[in-house]
């Protein structure tokens, strides 16, 4: 089954690769491009995983032309811009990005650089496919689920004032072009992928004209995809539900704070945020990143696991097409996890950064090399 985004974030077929009865595939017989994407390290333990992670993809035979740029507090000391221009104007050249951990400050501070990315370049569709890795151990194995969360807008925007000294007011917006949008996205990937069934998730029985919309939205669009099943579970329930079976589920859709609280709750399932990739979508730009925190204890320290940005590699090379090279990192890291001689220390390992990557790369290097079959269960 090939892993295929919707029409409208696919990016443009270059040289190198040929369409096959809807399929985009890699002819090998055809001189391999260069691709340029922006390189966000990110902070605290960014860099590290982040260079673990360049390692691995080159490691791929792929090319790559890296346009490397700071964000955040970071970039503020050295440009007096937490997003400075010069990043801005890399991602709107390359339209691909890979993103490092970046620290938004807590109550305080500037706003998170994610949602201001995200904002600036339209990044309307947040995807993260919820997958277990081998030998990590959860409470449930053969998780296979897929969380769709509107990018955009809803109080996950960070629109608030102060109303007066003591009372302050955020702002939940949501609209009929943003919540069909992202409706279309999910239905568009669970029809090209084989994905059976979506749940949109809302609270439209207390929010009855925002999270009301939002359901119209989604009703209207699924009629246009009868061989999927819908149904509409309510937030609360849904993060009950999860906990209690959440093989119900196969593809959730939900606005943007519901999407933040339920991807988070799901990583749980798989072992946490930093085994999870993602990535945000839009119909000209893709930034894919980690989820996890900057962990400034241990930066600096080759302690650090850099599977959630290896796994979000893999989300960038199948977006570009590049499925041959996205299995070879699946197969290499499934690898590195069944054998568990080189862990890293939060899975029960020694391993450093480096050595885990390296461990990776060699697995890679000796596998037989196969046809890529780029199924949807490969994140």
């Amino acid at each position: 089954m090939w892993f295929v985004w919707p029409r409208a974030t696919r990016p443009r077929l270059g040289r190198g690769k040929v369409k096959s009865r809807g399929r985009v595939v890699r002819d090998h017989t055809i001189k391999s491009m260069t691709y340029k994407v922006t390189l966000i390290p990110g902070d605290g333990i960014g860099p590290e995983v982040m260079q673990a992670t360049v390692r691995i993809v080159q490691a791929t035979g792929v090319k790559f032309d890296w346009e490397i740029f700071q964000a955040g507090a970071e970039a503020f000391a050295k440009y007096h811009e937490y997003i400075p221009k010069e990043l801005v104007e890399s991602i709107e050249r390359t339209r691909v990005g890979l993103k490092g951990p970046v620290t938004t400050p807590v109550g305080e501070g500037f706003s998170s650089i994610n949602v201001a990315l995200r904002k600036k370049f339209e990044l309307y569709a947040n995807f993260r496919p919820i997958r277990n890795l081998p030998h990590i151990p959860t409470r449930y194995p053969g998780v296979d689920l897929i969380i769709v969360r509107e990018n955009t807008e809803s109080l996950y925007s960070g629109i608030e004032h102060e109303v007066v000294p003591g009372v302050v007011e955020s702002l939940k917006i949501i609209t009929e072009k943003a919540s069909t949008r992202i409706a279309r996205f999910a239905f568009e990937y669970s029809r090209k992928n084989r994905r059976k069934k979506i749940h949109a998730i809302h609270k439209a029985n207390i929010m009855k004209l925002s999270d009301g919309l939002f359901l119209r939205c989604c009703r209207d669009v699924a009629k246009e995809y009868p061989e999927i099943t819908y149904g509409e579970h309510i937030v609360d329930n849904t993060c009950m539900q999860l906990v209690m079976n959440p093989y119900q589920y196969d593809v959730l859709v939900m606005e943007n704070l519901y999407g933040d609280i339920i991807s988070d709750l799901c990583a749980a399932f798989v072992g946490g945020l930093g085994f999870v990739p993602s990535a945000n979508l839009g119909d000209s730009c893709a930034i894919f990143e980690a989820v996890h925190g900057s962990a400034p204890d241990i930066a600096g320290k080759d302690m650090a696991n850099p599977t959630a940005v290896i796994r979000s590699a893999q989300l960038m090379l199948r977006h570009l097409g590049e499925h041959h090279a996205a299995d070879k990192i699946h197969d290499g890291l499934e690898k590195v996890y069944r054998t568990k001689d080189k862990l890293t220390r939060d899975v029960g390992g020694t391993a450093g950064t480096s050595e885990f990557a390296d461990a990776i790369i060699q697995f890679m290097e000796t596998s037989t090399d196969v046809p890529a079959q780029a199924e949807s269960s490969h994140a």
